[in-house]
């Protein structure tokens, strides 16, 4: 089996830089949404959400990332105002319980970009890199924050009938839509020392999609950026898992173990931050696969 080794860079943040390459960052997953695929309404409300998010930190995660709208498939888009309500006393309530966490908005919105900076938030993460605003590329560039630039492919009323890729298609597909987003960012001003990018499981691609692009990670490297992988509890998990058990389906949080394979296979694959709904295992699996790449 062929591993890849992962450069070692500074990612460049809002007030800070955070190591890469030597030890895997693991980001926290915080929906504050009643409607995201995994748990939605679960930290629907800011006490709770902060109670999870210093639970997360407090079981190792280097970033917590937090979500106002739901990208599930066929979700439907919130005005900023209302995106701003769910994640901004969220912001607040966290850093005043850990000032120095570090803070992630996962939002596409320019205003909700700038009123989470201001609120504290040290990087932005675009699922549509750019696509689905056009002043979001401009204001990243006056916020000064890291970044992370993720491949989607349509939006998510059109998922379910996107047609099926060739497996040969699928990381040229995605690493020329990122190569775009690059472009994009340094023509309006954003510097490359800020960016990391996604490849965007699940996000535009089919069940079967997905495997190509995760036993492929590595060739993204080439577009000269760090990579962040989120596989944690996807649907494709899930209908692998069903096929070998003999299961219709394998429900969101029966995902674990199918998580933590996926998860595993992204790190040694060339991923520097993993994006996960549980953390400690997260943790503990990032442990082994960096000793890996240390032994190589």
């Amino acid at each position: 089996m062929t591993f890849v080794r992962r450069p070692s860079s500074a990612w460049q943040l809002r007030t800070r830089s955070l190591a890469l390459g030597q030890r895997t960052l693991v980001m926290g997953v915080l929906n504050v949404t009643p409607d995201s695929f995994s748990d939605g309404g679960i930290y629907f409300g800011t006490h709770v959400a902060v109670e999870h998010a210093l639970a997360m930190l407090d079981e190792g995660a280097d970033i917590i990332d937090i979500g106002g709208e739901s990208t599930r498939p066929g979700s439907q888009a919130l005005c900023p105002e209302d995106e701003q309500d769910r994640v901004l006393p969220v912001i607040e309530g966290i850093l005043h319980e850990r000032p120095a966490a570090v803070l992630s908005v996962d939002t596409y919105k320019a205003r909700t970009a700038m009123a989470a900076v201001t609120a504290g938030a040290e990087i932005l993460n675009d699922v549509s890199a750019f696509q689905w605003d056009p002043d979001m590329a401009p204001a990243c560039a006056q916020l000064h924050c890291g970044l992370v630039l993720m491949h989607t492919r349509g939006r998510p009323g059109a998922w379910r009938t996107q047609r099926r890729l060739a497996p040969e298609d699928v990381v040229p597909m995605v690493k020329s839509g990122l190569a775009r987003a690059l472009e994009g960012a340094s023509a309006a001003g954003v510097e490359r020392e800020r960016i990391i990018l996604d490849p965007g499981y699940g996000f535009g691609k089919t069940f079967d999609d997905n495997y190509p692009l995760l036993a492929h990670l590595g060739e993204l490297l080439a577009l000269g950026q760090p990579l962040l992988a989120g596989v944690s509890r996807k649907s494709f998990l899930g209908r692998t898992v069903a096929a070998a058990i003999g299961a219709d389906d394998v429900p969101v949080h029966a995902r674990s173990n199918a998580t933590l394979a996926a998860t595993t296979a992204a790190i040694l694959a060339g991923a520097s931050i993993v994006r996960v709904h549980d953390v400690r295992p997260a943790v503990e699996a990032a442990a082994i696969a960096d000793s890996i790449l240390a032994a190589l």
